[in-house]
């Protein structure tokens, strides 16, 4: 395949991503018809089963996608960088279809029957190499197990977002995520570390 149908493809399944997402997010996976997805993307049904395959195909896409369309272009390391990662999710979720998508569609799958944990994985993957490195930069309290704190984060998180949507419409995810942090630094981090843990989320990219 030529440079330029790659770049052609990669757009095409990029239309198809962005148009599944809003309508995932609109009517939920039973609610959300291929034809509908095609035609918001201005493709056709051809295009959509060439590049997933199926409508599941394209719900498993947008689940696994997560922690790329997240991990944002930080100078942050170690334990700031998982509270920043943490706020511009938290931000992002309230305006990003493909990231609303992906976690609505992973929370409510057993509903459409799917039973697929990776994004979950993905993200515990994530945040436990985070707590590894503030480990090895001695920004953890000893004996703090990462995988754990990961496996935590993660599911706090999920719950958070569910909570948030029910009462808020998510407006309040970010507060609840600053609630997050400043009940679980204090036990991960010793007091001259925490200290200087920013837990600011105007002090972060919103992209």
């Amino acid at each position: 395949m030529t440079t330029a149908n790659t770049e052609r493809a990669t757009r095409t399944r990029q239309r198809l991503l962005l148009a599944a997402a809003e309508i995932f997010d609109e009517a939920g996976y039973e609610g959300a018809a291929v034809t509908r997805i095609a035609e918001r993307a201005g493709l056709t049904l051809g295009a959509l089963y060439f590049h997933f395959g199926s409508k599941q195909g394209v719900a498993e896409a947008l689940m696994n996608a997560q922690a790329t369309t997240i991990e944002p272009h930080l100078d942050s390391t170690g334990l700031q960088r998982l509270v920043d990662i943490t706020l511009v999710w938290a931000h992002r979720m309230q305006h990003d279809p493909i990231l609303r998508a992906g976690v609505r569609l992973a929370v409510e799958q057993g509903s459409h029957g799917m039973n697929d944990a990776t994004s979950f994985e993905d993200w515990r993957t994530l945040m436990r190499g985070l707590l590894e490195t503030a480990q090895a930069e001695g920004e953890l309290e000893d004996g703090v197990d990462t995988d754990r704190v990961a496996r935590f984060i993660v599911a706090a998180c999920t719950g958070m977002q569910v909570y948030s949507q029910l009462a808020t419409g998510r407006a309040d995810l970010t507060e609840r995520v600053c609630d997050m942090w400043a009940l679980l630094l204090p036990s991960i981090a010793p007091a001259a570390v925490h200290a200087n843990i920013s837990v600011d989320p105007q002090q972060v990219p919103a992209s």
